[in-house]
């Protein structure tokens, strides 16, 4: 299990039919110093190469591609990469797409329609031990009566839409120009006022309650 470390390099296994989309993907990846990617092009290669190589850190599988066989594709990637995350990569996130595979414990579904530098965010969000979900779906739910941004500071509700980017907080850090430290504290001060346990919950009842 990842301890979250950003100077740990993250085992990537990406698996799509499509050898476009999965070119475009390994080749900007590979560019990241942390992250350590590799490829197949089908789920029953996936397999394959985890037999060969051992468990990687994260397995991210198209949702459509031969072999997958929908959820069921998803349960199977847990039980052969040893219960490690595995994340769903779909162009069609719909609402029973996302609540399926939450249930059958898939670490997150990334839409490919989010820019590579999304993609890279949601990996090392995914890595830190969190949850990606994609943040159009969840605008659609509607807003809470009796609650208001109030509650949360001007700059507390700025950490909170970096979180709903899926970013984790060294890059906030970076971006906001803030010590780590103070973005860790800023995201459990969100979490205490929103009545959560984590950033990814945070994220949720956020835009349920219409505080974007």
């Amino acid at each position: 299990m990842s301890t979250g470390d950003p100077t740990e390099t993250i085992r990537l296994l990406v698996a799509d039919d499509h050898d476009m989309v999965l070119e475009m993907i390994s080749m900007f990846l590979s560019a990241q110093p942390d992250i350590h990617v590799q490829t197949a092009s089908s789920f029953d290669e996936a397999l394959g190469r985890i037999d060969a190589e051992g468990h990687f850190d994260i397995l991210l599988l198209d949702y459509n591609m031969p072999g997958m066989n929908g959820i069921s594709g998803v349960l199977r990637g847990i039980k052969a990469n040893g219960g490690r995350p595995v994340a769903i990569l779909t162009g069609n996130p719909t609402r029973r797409l996302v609540d399926e595979a939450v249930d059958a414990g898939a670490a997150g579904v990334i839409p490919k329609t989010n820019s590579v530098r999304s993609l890279v965010n949601a990996i090392r969000f995914i890595h830190a031990g969190e949850q990606y979900l994609p943040m159009e779906l969840l605008r659609e739910r509607a807003p809470e009566e009796g609650v208001s941004s109030s509650r949360l500071s001007e700059r507390e509700m700025l950490v909170l839409s970096h979180l709903a980017e899926g970013k984790p907080n060294k890059t906030i850090a970076s971006d906001l120009n803030l010590a780590e430290a103070t973005v860790k504290m800023h995201v459990k001060s969100i979490c205490r006022k929103l009545g959560v346990t984590n950033r990814t919950q945070a994220v949720i009842v956020s835009r349920d309650r219409g505080l974007f």
